[in-house]
């Protein structure tokens, strides 16, 4: 999911030695996932260097570590790619005894649908997709079938992420954003199409200071983004889709290839830490995975129901899972024919 535009960044902290060498961590991982502190902190107490880099899509990830040779060492899938990763045997299998924080996930997940035994990663980050809109419009969008009507004067934005655009297409259908079946795919494909003369815009994440200004009303958003756009202009608001709507995770993994394990484990053992992850999510203004680090939040954090929805909202939510690759083939044909319309 292309969910976050493309940076380099080199964590900083102070140059250490071990034995006249320097131990070193490479990381890659999405923009915006770690604070200001999180890096050099790591740095100082373990006495490394840690070269750190994000990544703007899931796809980008993949294509990097396929070959087995990346020089990555820690890597951030979401839900949806763990399995495939699996598959490739990219992927370090974990060993429990080294990650003693593991029991300050949230019970959920401590057995997540993509790795019920956490054999393969550590849940991080979570979130949500929905609606991002101006408390000004005359139609309040509660539902995906607001989207495809004239209420907007074209100031609408979908995302710019093909399983999105699908998703909230299969929702308002009625079925599963994980369809494979081609007549429902088809369907979908066509309602994206007659969608299009309403949209300005397939745009990600850049649209979000769009919206802050108002130049565009109502965007397909994911709700950490959104959040972040609330946190900066009050007149804007957030809804979870009354047909349903996509949820997912982001991971922490040791990749096979990793040649630094002893330090990647100790990276993923602080990561687990409340304090540390309590730090990224306040800074962030993210939705950790993490339970300890939750009740350290501010108030007003911690309840904030766009990050973390009720249970009754979250009954509408579906994970976004990996699709075969007769499916993907599919999809992909169908999203070049849609932005080609």
């Amino acid at each position: 999911m292309n969910r976050r535009i493309f940076l380099l960044s080199v964590g900083g902290g102070p140059l250490a030695c071990t034995l006249g060498r320097e131990r070193r961590l490479n990381v890659y991982n999405w923009e915006n996932y770690v604070a200001s502190s999180t890096i050099p902190n790591f740095e100082r107490e373990f006495q490394c260097r840690v070269r750190y880099a994000t990544y703007g899509s899931a796809e980008e990830i993949l294509a990097k570590v396929m070959s087995g040779n990346s020089g990555w060492d820690v890597v951030f899938p979401s839900n949806s790619f763990v399995r495939p990763m699996r598959e490739l045997a990219l992927l370090e299998r974990l060993d429990h005894q080294r990650l003693t924080n593991l029991d300050q996930l949230e019970a959920r997940f401590r057995a997540p649908k993509w790795d019920p035994l956490l054999e393969w990663c550590v849940p991080y980050m979570h979130s949500a997709t929905g609606i991002l809109y101006s408390k000004s419009v005359s139609r309040t969008p509660l539902a995906w079938a607001d989207l495809w009507t004239d209420s907007y004067q074209r100031r609408v934005t979908m995302l710019d992420d093909s399983a999105e655009v699908f998703g909230a297409c299969l929702k308002r259908m009625g079925c599963s954003i994980n369809s494979g079946d081609p007549a429902e795919l088809k369907r979908a494909r066509d309602m994206a199409v007659r969608q299009k003369p309403l949209l300005r815009a397939y745009l990600s994440e850049e649209v979000r200071d769009q919206v802050i200004a108002g130049d565009v009303l109502v965007a397909q958003m994911w709700a950490q983004v959104a959040q972040v756009a609330m946190d900066n202009a009050a007149n804007l608001a957030f809804s979870f889709p009354t047909e349903g709507f996509a949820l997912y995770a982001d991971n922490c993994c040791i990749l096979r290839e990793s040649k630094h394990k002893d330090l990647a484990y100790e990276f993923l053992n602080y990561l687990l830490r409340p304090q540390v992850a309590a730090a990224i999510a306040m800074e962030m203004r993210t939705a950790t995975a993490n339970a300890g680090a939750r009740q350290l939040l501010p108030e007003a954090q911690r309840r904030d129901i766009v990050l973390y929805p009720t249970a009754e909202t979250l009954a509408r939510g579906e994970w976004f899972e990996a699709l075969p690759g007769r499916v993907q083939r599919i999809r992909d044909r169908y999203w070049t024919e849609i932005k080609a319309a």
